[in-house]
C-alpha cells in the first residue's frame, strides 16, 4: 500500500483540511490549519507531499515524521510543523482505518473513560461574559475559559487591572465555585503587567492562567511562576518538544498546551505530554479549530495519564461546522465520550466540504493598535 493522492480544502473561516488516498482506496483526514497563514501552510503541505510522501507506505508513521522534520536543512517553526501535523493526523487516520482500531489503541490504549473539556467564551463586558458562562454550564460544561483583556500597555492603568478582576469575579459569581475558570492572557501582557495581574487574580483559585507571557518573554516565565501559586499554562505558540524542553527543565510550568495542528501532530503531542509528565506538569491541549482537530486531540487526551482538560471549541460550532457529525463526541457533565470507531472516528460530509472549498476565504490580517497608534499584541 502506498500514498497515491492528496487534496487540500480551504474551509471558512480559514481552516485547511487534508485528505490522503492510498493505492488500496483507503483515506485519511488531517488538519494543518494555522490562521491567518493557512495558504502558506497549504503551500508547505503541498511541497512535503510532492517532494516526499507520495508513493510512500502510509503505515510507517514514525519514519515519515522524522523524514518530514529532518529531511530539510531548515526545520521547526509554525509553518512546517503545521504541515507535518496535518499530514501525520491523516496518516494516523489511515492506519486506524486499515486495522479497524481507534488511533489511541496505537498510542498505548486508553488512560481514562472520558475526556474533560472546557468552553471558550468571547466578549468584553463582565455581565455578558457571566451570562455566557452560565449558558455553558447549562449546556454541560464544568469549566470555562475567558480572555483577560483586549490589549495591554507595557505598564497599564489600575483601571485595567480592576477590569480583569471584575470579569473573573462576575463569572465566578455566576457559575459558583464548583466550575473551573481559566483566564487567557493571550500573550498580551509584558512581564511587568503579568506579575501584577496574576497577583491580583490570586484570590480566585483559577484552574490556570494561560499564556501569561508572549513567546519573546518566555525566559521570564520561571520568575513569574515564583511570584504566584496560580497554575500557569503555556505552549500554544511552541511547536516541538525542543521548544518545550527549556521550560519543562525548570519544573515551574504547571500546564503545557501543545496544539495538535501546529505542534507536529499526534506523535509530537504525545512526546511533549510524556516530557511534561516527568516534570510534574499536566496537559491541556489547545484550541481545536474544527471538529477534525478536536477528534485528533481526543485521541491524545485519551492516551496520556497527565491530561487535565482541553478546549471543546466555540459556542454554536455544531451549526458552523455542518459537514461533521458530532454524535460521536457527545458532551455530558463536562466530559466528552471517547469514540471507539476506527482511526480518528471522523464522519465528514465530503460533498459539503467541497462546496465550502469553492467559497473564497477572506483571512484578514489581525492588527490592533494602542491609543497612541503603536501596534498592540494580537
Amino acid at each position: 500500500m502506498e500514498v497515491t493522492d492528496y487534496e487540500l480544502f480551504e474551509i471558512p473561516p480559514g481552516l485547511l483540511f487534508l485528505k490522503l488516498t492510498t493505492s488500496d482506496g483507503e483515506t485519511g483526514w488531517g488538519e494543518p490549519t494555522n490562521l491567518p497563514y493557512s495558504r502558506t501552510v497549504k503551500a508547505a503541505t503541498t511541497e512535503v507531499m510532492e517532494k516526499y510522501l507520495l508513493g510512500e507506505d502510509p503505515l510507517r508513521i514514525g519514519d515519515h515524521w522524522q523524514a518530514m522534520y529532518r529531511g530539510g536543512y531548515h526545520r521547526d517553526g509554525p509553518i512546517l510543523m503545521s504541515a507535518i501535523a496535518g499530514i501525520e493526523q491523516a496518516l494516523w487516520d489511515i492506519k486506524g482505518n486499515h486495522y479497524g482500531a481507534p488511533v489511541y489503541e496505537f498510542l498505548g490504549g486508553q488512560c481514562r473513560d472520558r475526556v474533560r473539556v472546557y468552553q471558550r467564551i468571547g466578549g468584553d463586558r463582565p455581565e455578558h461574559i457571566a451570562s455566557e458562562a452560565e449558558r455553558a454550564v447549562e449546556e454541560g460544561f464544568s469549566a470555562v475559559k475567558i480572555d483577560a483583556t483586549e490589549r495591554l500597555a507595557h505598564i497599564d492603568a489600575p483601571a485595567v487591572t480592576d477590569h480583569v478582576r471584575q470579569r473573573v469575579e462576575a463569572v465566578q459569581e455566576a457559575v459558583g465555585d464548583e466550575v473551573g475558570v481559566c483566564v487567557d492572557f493571550r500573550g498580551r501582557a509584558s512581564k511587568t503587567m503579568a506579575r501584577r495581574l496574576v497577583t491580583h487574580l490570586e484570590p480566585y483559585d483559577l484552574l490556570f492562567v494561560e499564556e501569561p507571557l508572549r513567546p519573546e518573554d518566555i525566559a521570564s516565565f520561571p520568575d513569574l511562576a515564583r511570584h504566584t501559586a496560580t497554575p500557569l499554562a503555556i505552549g500554544e505558540r511552541l511547536y516541538s518538544r525542543w521548544d518545550f524542553k527549556p521550560l519543562l527543565d525548570t519544573e515551574l510550568v504547571d500546564v503545557v498546551q501543545p496544539d495538535i495542528s501546529r505542534a507536529g501532530g499526534i506523535s509530537e503531542s504525545m512526546r511533549i505530554a510524556q516530557m511534561a509528565e516527568t516534570s510534574g506538569a499536566a496537559v491541556s491541549q489547545i484550541r481545536p479549530r474544527s471538529p477534525l482537530a478536536l477528534a485528533a486531540t481526543i485521541q491524545v487526551s485519551a492516551s496520556i495519564p497527565n491530561h487535565l482538560i482541553h478546549d471543546y471549541g466555540f459556542p454554536g460550532q455544531e451549526e458552523v461546522h455542518d459537514y461533521f457529525d458530532y454524535s460521536a463526541f457527545s458532551l455530558e457533565d463536562g466530559y466528552v465520550n471517547i469514540p471507539d470507531g476506527p482511526g480518528l472516528n471522523v464522519d465528514i460530509d465530503e460533498d459539503r466540504v467541497r462546496e465550502l472549498d469553492a467559497i473564497e476565504v477572506d483571512q484578514p490580517y489581525p492588527l490592533r493598535r494602542h491609543p497612541d497608534g503603536s501596534v498592540a499584541e494580537f
